[in-house]
């Protein structure tokens, strides 16, 4: 990013002076808020390409590496971990707070920031704090806030009591006047034409173009139970005619008798550590067995693939309750995770692929209900806020360049 440039005065990105805008992105830690960040990012560099942004994370988390791939500048600050419910502790911001709170606000007047975005976790609750002033830093910047959970966590709901804007993937995340608008998506999923790229995407992966697809995946690192489920299921599978394209996990090995992994039987079963084409992956696929994070539902939803939603059995149930606007649409099924069975897969999804109406109707449901423009949202719900905060007059250093 070249903070060098100033854009006229009066343009999108741009105060009333003529300063391109500077926006710090708070949502480090796991790929559930480090992707729709960084979806953000682009988006606000698609609205205009002079508006600096900074990302805030720690060193442990997966910022680390995702941001600088995406080209965008990372500042670091020390990691707070949260606890599951408000405390006393967290209202007195003990020492280990205190010190993430005062280098967020370094951050923050490093860059001169206009506005803070955060998505929640612990990068996100010292720059909430940070953004509303503390001793030798005065001014206050305006906060937007975005949840993808249909829970909110802690750092969001002590967020919003100051936050200028709020928004959320779903309604009811537990956050007041949130508006509804999904889940940022970078725009190689939001911009895909499944459709145009099929015949592409099937030979690819050594499908034919008339094959019926079974998409199966259960994040980076594979889910187990769907593996176990699915392979099991290889054998009715292949007896429907359905071909199958699964991504297990580096650290999984499927247990598919006879076969070979790669394709090459009728029709195939293709078993893959990962897929790094997932805009083919989808284009390839009829359907998705897959868990329910925001993320996933939220891409699931965007490209208008029907989907069995496996929600990870662990945590207060949020996963069950991000697939359910698409369930209750018509554009998918949950599944409990222990109820999930190769008897299961090899009878009810083999009865869905194998109904063409059905399907359709799933499908048609799953595109209505996806959201294909939620980081555009976010980012001029931020370039709104921060050209609101700004005075029309009076100086300001324009700073923050790397």
């Amino acid at each position: 990013m070249n903070d060098s440039v100033r854009q006229p005065a009066g343009g999108l990105g741009t105060t009333s002076r003529g300063f391109s805008l500077s926006v710090v992105l708070a949502g480090g830690g796991t790929a559930g808020h480090v992707e729709p960040a960084m979806a953000v990012a682009d988006a606000l560099t698609r609205l205009d390409p002079q508006i600096r942004i900074t990302a805030l994370g720690t060193s442990r988390g997966l910022e680390t590496k995702l941001v600088p791939e995406r080209g965008y500048r990372l500042e670091l600050i020390t990691p707070v971990p949260l606890p599951r419910k408000p405390t006393g502790d967290l209202a007195r911001l003990p020492p280990r707070v205190w010190r993430a709170v005062r280098e967020a606000r370094a951050v923050l007047d490093g860059v001169d920031a206009d506005v803070v975005i955060g998505f929640g976790g612990y990068v996100a609750l010292p720059a909430y704090l940070a953004a509303r002033g503390i001793p030798g830093f005065r001014r206050r910047i305006p906060v937007v806030i975005h949840e993808a959970n249909a829970r909110a966590g802690l750092a969001n709901r002590v967020g919003v009591r100051t936050a200028a804007r709020v928004l959320s993937a779903v309604p009811d995340s537990g956050l007041r006047h949130a508006e509804v608008v999904g889940v940022p998506v970078r725009a190689a999923i939001t911009a895909l034409d499944r459709a145009a790229l099929r015949a592409q995407a099937r030979a690819h992966f050594g499908f034919t173009d008339d094959a019926r697809v079974l998409l199966v995946f259960g994040g980076s690192q594979g889910a187990v139970s769907l593996n176990r489920a699915v392979a099991g299921a290889a054998a009715a599978l292949a007896g429907a005619g359905i071909s199958v394209l699964h991504a297990h996990g580096p650290k999984n090995v499927l247990d598919l008798p006879g076969a070979d992994h790669q394709g090459t039987q009728d029709p195939p079963y293709v078993a893959v550590p990962y897929l790094d084409r997932m805009d083919l992956a989808y284009a390839a696929a009829d359907m998705v067995i897959c868990r329910s994070g925001a993320m996933t539902v939220a891409e699931v939803s965007a490209v208008g693939l029907p989907a069995i939603y496996v929600p990870l059995p662990i945590g207060n149930g949020e996963q069950r309750l991000n697939a359910l606007p698409v369930v209750n649409a018509g554009g998918g099924i949950v599944v409990d995770d222990g109820a999930l069975s190769p008897d299961l897969v090899g009878q009810e999804v083999v009865a869905l692929l194998t109904d063409a109406a059905r399907l359709a109707a799933m499908t048609a449901a799953a595109a209505r209900v996806g959201h294909r423009d939620a980081a555009r949202q976010v980012a001029q719900a931020a370039v709104a806020v921060a050209r609101q905060a700004r005075p029309a007059v009076g100086g300001r250093s324009g700073g923050g360049g790397p």
